[in-house]
């Protein structure tokens, strides 16, 4: 599967192949988050806004305050990017889909800044 990311990550040119690797990951993780990890099939599916919903968290969890910036350096700058990265894996058959899924679905109003950094819950030691 690495092999194929990495091709199709390269041959679309718009983001790296970690983003595409991050993606299924956070799929994954969307999956689990929306209750469906037990479910088989079409039942497992989940809507663009669970998918971005569990990437957030699945981000926020992976790289703290910087995960903005480790998105922005594999050349998303927009939840729609996402999107995009979906309906890729989908044409190279890698994901599936409903038919009334679209790349809209993951539009959204979020600021990286904003959700990731202003944001970050902030935990400090318990001190005795």
């Amino acid at each position: 599967m690495d092999d194929r990311l990495r091709k199709l990550a390269l041959g679309d040119g718009r983001y790296s192949p970690e983003a595409f690797r991050f993606l299924l990951e956070g799929l994954e993780y969307s999956i689990q988050s929306a209750g469906k990890g037990h479910l088989q099939g079409g039942e497992r599916h989940v809507s663009g806004n669970e998918v971005l919903n569990g990437l957030v968290e699945y981000a926020r969890r992976s790289f703290g305050p910087l995960a903005g910036q480790v998105w922005r350096t594999w050349g998303l700058t927009e939840t729609l990017d996402w999107g995009r990265i979906v309906f890729l894996l989908v044409e190279a058959e890698m994901l599936s889909r409903q038919d009334s899924d679209t790349i809209e679905d993951f539009q959204s109003e979020l600021d990286f800044e904003q959700e990731f950094v202003e944001g970050y819950p902030l935990k400090l030691p318990n001190t005795i």
